[in-house]
């Protein structure tokens, strides 16, 4: 069915929600342009989890087969201590057919979500973001900065944390600095290495992440406090300080880290946007609307399900409004929920190092708990 309401839509923002939307919206019909900033695709980062939920959304836009075939699977995590002593394991349920969790490299999964775009006539302008944007009467009026000005029916800002179509929209806001930062690095993996682990010091996380047979990610999260800046070319060695804690495996994987410029580190920022996150035809999704820690892996599962979701609002037919009210109605608590439980794992960590721990809290049962309702459906029919 053709949407009478919405059917040129702009998203702003070229990352992983971005190019998600432009194919979840040319799968029903709709027109899309994608503005992206960068000159050139720049992929950030080293790998990424998904969990059902992610494989959920990923397979309601045709995707979830490419990743799960150029990525790896494996059954859920095993815990232990920074010293290799088993705490507890965590299973992801088998959802749409597929076991568990994927791991898969970012550059790997920008590919396939840049190829399925191509395949559709959706227009690119790279360089490109907004210089200003009016909602009118009959849609939004946007001044791109390559001197683009054209109407449409709705734009989607997916331009990050730092995204200025929020800015434009709602002004600057603040982003909490959670006092911890993430580092990552790529490394071989071991066959033995068959699902995810992470271990537990006092003063970091480490988790190995399988992403191909022959290929893993090490992620660790460190407390920063007053979040430092570091000299890129000490990145390697920085990081191998921070694992000096951990003894068995992580301690045997410190010695690899020989590169720094392969060293990937961000501070962990997180924020949630106050519903609503629209203004007239203007919406934001994915980390413009609610940035959270990677404690949980899911920051880029909520943002392809938003970009779903809103697809299957709009086959309904609704008025651009209807449209707004019924996503907002589907997502806030959803996100909110992962944002909070994430910024609590910060906290115990956090709690931990300082040595005020209490021993009345069970991070095996919260990490069950939230995963359950993550795997829970998130696309159910509408009151229309």
């Amino acid at each position: 069915m053709t949407n009478q309401y919405v059917k040129k839509v702009l998203v702003v923002g070229g990352g992983i929600s971005g190019l998600s939307a432009a194919i979840a919206l040319n799968k029903i019909g709709i027109e899309v342009e994608i503005a992206e900033k960068e000159l050139e695709w720049n992929v950030y980062g080293v790998g990424i989890i998904q969990p059902p939920n992610a494989l959920r959304a990923l397979n309601e836009i045709g995707l979830a087969d490419a990743c799960m075939e150029q990525g790896t699977s494996y059954p859920g995590f095993d815990y232990y201590t920074g010293q290799g002593h088993f705490l507890f394991h965590t299973a992801s349920p088998t959802i749409v057919g597929y076991p568990g969790v994927n791991g898969i490299s970012r550059r790997q999964l920008h590919n396939i979500l840049f190829e399925a775009v191509e395949s559709t006539d959706t227009k690119i302008y790279m360089g490109t973001t907004v210089n200003t944007i009016e909602n009118k009467e009959n849609g939004v009026k946007v001044a791109l900065n390559n001197g683009i000005t054209a109407t449409y029916d709705l734009v989607i800002g997916s331009d990050g944390a730092n995204s200025k179509v929020r800015t434009l929209l709602f002004g600057e806001i603040e982003q909490r600095y959670s006092g911890q930062g993430v580092w990552r690095y790529n490394l071989p993996r071991p066959k033995e290495i068959d699902k995810g682990l992470f271990y537990y010091g006092k003063d970091a996380k480490a988790g190995l992440v399988p992403m191909s047979d022959d290929l893993m990610y090490l992620l660790v999260t460190t407390n920063e406090p007053g979040n430092p800046k570091f000299p890129n070319n000490q990145l390697h060695n920085l990081l191998k300080e921070r694992m000096t804690e951990f003894g068995g495996i992580i301690a045997g994987i410190a010695k690899q880290i020989v590169d720094p410029s392969e060293v990937v580190y961000r501070p962990i920022f997180t924020h949630l946007m106050k519903s609503p996150w629209y203004k007239g035809n203007v919406l934001l999704v994915g980390d413009a609307a609610h940035g959270t820690a990677p404690h949980l892996g899911q920051g880029a599962s909520i943002a392809i399900e938003d970009v779903v979701v809103l697809a299957d609002i709009l086959k309904h037919n609704l008025p651009v409004q209807e449209t707004m009210e019924a996503f907002m109605e589907k997502r806030f608590e959803r996100c909110k929920m992962i944002v909070e439980n994430s910024d609590q794992l910060v906290e115990w960590e956090l709690l931990t190092s300082a040595g005020r721990m209490t021993e009345k809290v069970n991070v095996g049962e919260f990490l069950k708990m939230t995963l359950e309702k993550m795997n829970e459906p998130f696309l159910s029919e509408l009151n229309v």
